[in-house]
């Protein structure tokens, strides 16, 4: 079976998630992504830009696409990253290191806005200070 009936109780195909991301400065950008992840280089591809990996297996595989030009709006991709609270300062920390950029802290501890050099961005989220 190809495709999957959702909702019927049918059996699904097995499906693989990746997330490509699209970048003019794939070096430049790299170690935030791999920071803020958690992840690790692919095995035997370590790389300054091969993919990146959840080193438990549970995520999707990383990589990067190189542009030949800024396509303003194309392909823009924002991530929420749920971390334990106790980890959110420690994997912050270690992706500003990483050459990113706090955008905002307003509503932390709920999370907190980074982004990589060339703007692409992510939330780091815990359950503290959440509404509800």
């Amino acid at each position: 079976m190809t495709e999957p009936d959702i909702g019927t109780g049918a059996p699904r195909s097995v499906q693989l998630l990746e997330i490509a991301i699209d970048a003019l400065d794939i070096a430049g950008i790299r170690p935030f992504w791999k920071a803020v992840l958690g992840y690790t280089d692919e095995a035997g591809a370590e790389g300054p830009e091969d993919p990146l990996v959840d080193p438990v297996g549970q995520g999707p595989a990383v990589w990067f696409q190189q542009m030949d030009r800024a396509r303003p709006q194309r392909n823009r991709i924002h991530f929420d990253l749920c971390v334990p609270h106790d980890e959110a300062p420690r994997r912050i920390e270690t992706a500003l290191a990483a050459g990113g950029r706090l955008l905002s802290a307003t509503r932390a501890p709920a999370f907190w806005v980074l982004a990589d050099l060339e703007e692409n961005e992510v939330c780091v989220t815990t359950w503290q200070g959440r509404d509800g």
